[in-house]
C-alpha cells in the first residue's frame, strides 16, 4: 500500500466525482434508449442529482457538501429536482464533506437510511491469481446483449429490484466509455462486470456471477482483468464500493483493497427504504 495516499479530502473528492461521473453517464445512457422515462442529471453545489425514474437505485445525488456547501436556495433545488418528479430525496453523503451539512440535513428533515464502505486500490502492483480456467473478456458492440443478460441472471436473488435488473443491466451496458467484460468456463458465459473510468479512477461495479457457477474463481478473474485494463488505460486508483462488513468488502480486502471511508446515505422524511443500489456490488 502506497503511504503516501491518505484517506482525505483529496481523495474523497476524485471517488465521489467518479462515482458521480458513472451514474451520469448510467442516466445519459438511459435517456437515449428512452427518451420518455425523464431520465437527466444536474449539478447543484457540486454536486450531482440523478434521476432515472422514482424506483431506480441511481436516483439519488452524489457529493453534496464535498465540493462546496450548499446554500439553503441549493437544497431547495436539489429537493425540487426529485419531488417535482415524484421521487424520493437521497443523498450520498462523504463523512470528508464540510460538517455544517450534518446540521442542515438534520434540520431539514433528513434522516440516516444505508452506508456503503468507499474502498480503494493504488493500481500498478500484481493482480489477484486467477482460475486459469475461468476465461475473461471484454465484449463487442452486438454481445452488449449477452452481457446484459448474464449480468441479471446473476442478479436474479436480488428481491427488491428482480423485477427490473434485465432493464437496469440493458442500461447499464451502453454506457459511455465504460466497457463490459464477461467470464466465462468452457466457452460458458458464467459472470459479469463493468469498468467505468474517471479522473484516473477505476470504479468497478455491476459484478455478478450466476448462482450455479459461484464458487469457480470467476470473480477473481474478473477483478484482475479490470484492473490490468485500468492500469493500461492510465488510472492511477480503482474503487469498489459495498456494504459494511458484506463478502463484496471482504473480497475486495483480500485483493488489496483498503476502506477510505464509510459513507450515509441521507434520505428526507418519510417512506424512505434502502436502495440496495448494485452498481456498488
Amino acid at each position: 500500500m502506497r503511504p503516501d495516499i491518505l484517506s482525505d479530502l483529496s481523495l474523497s473528492r476524485r471517488l465521489e466525482r467518479a462515482e458521480a461521473a458513472a451514474c451520469a453517464s448510467f442516466v445519459e445512457a438511459r435517456a437515449r434508449l428512452a427518451p420518455e422515462s425523464g431520465a437527466q442529471w444536474i449539478e447543484v453545489a457540486g454536486a450531482y442529482a440523478m434521476y432515472d425514474g422514482v424506483r431506480s437505485p441511481s436516483t439519488q445525488t452524489f457529493g453534496l457538501g464535498l465540493f462546496q456547501s450548499p446554500t439553503a436556495a441549493d437544497m431547495d433545488r436539489l429537493e425540487a429536482f426529485f419531488k417535482d418528479r415524484g421521487a424520493r430525496v437521497l443523498h450520498e453523503v462523504s463523512p470528508l464533506a464540510d460538517k455544517s451539512l450534518l446540521a442542515v440535513l438534520s434540520e431539514r428533515g433528513y434522516r440516516p437510511v444505508e452506508l456503503s464502505s468507499v474502498m480503494f486500490l493504488p493500481l500498478g502492483a500484481p493482480g489477484p491469481a486467477a482460475n486459469s480456467q475461468v476465461q475473461v473478456r471484454l465484449v463487442s458492440g452486438d454481445e452488449l446483449d449477452l452481457w446484459a443478460r448474464t449480468a441479471a441472471e446473476g442478479w436474479r436473488e436480488l428481491t427488491e429490484f428482480s423485477d427490473m435488473m434485465s432493464d437496469i443491466m440493458r442500461v447499464f451496458a451502453q454506457r459511455q466509455n465504460a466497457p463490459s467484460f464477461l467470464a466465462e468456463l468452457d466457452g460458458h458465459p458464467i459472470a459479469a462486470g463493468a469498468l467505468a473510468i474517471h479522473d484516473g479512477v477505476a470504479l468497478l461495479a455491476g459484478d455478478s456471477t450466476i448462482p450455479e457457477w459461484r464458487h469457480r474463481g470467476a470473480q477473481r478473474a474478473l477483478l484482475r482483468s479490470r484492473l490490468e485494463y485500468a492500469a493500461h488505460a492510465g488510472c492511477d486508483l480503482a474503487m469498489i464500493c459495498a456494504e459494511p462488513g458484506s463478502a463484496s468488502q471482504r473480497n475486495a480486502e483480500r485483493q488489496g483493497f483498503r476502506i477510505a471511508y464509510t459513507r450515509i446515505k441521507w434520505g428526507l422524511m418519510s417512506g424512505v427504504t434502502s436502495t440496495g443500489n448494485p452498481q456498488r456490488l
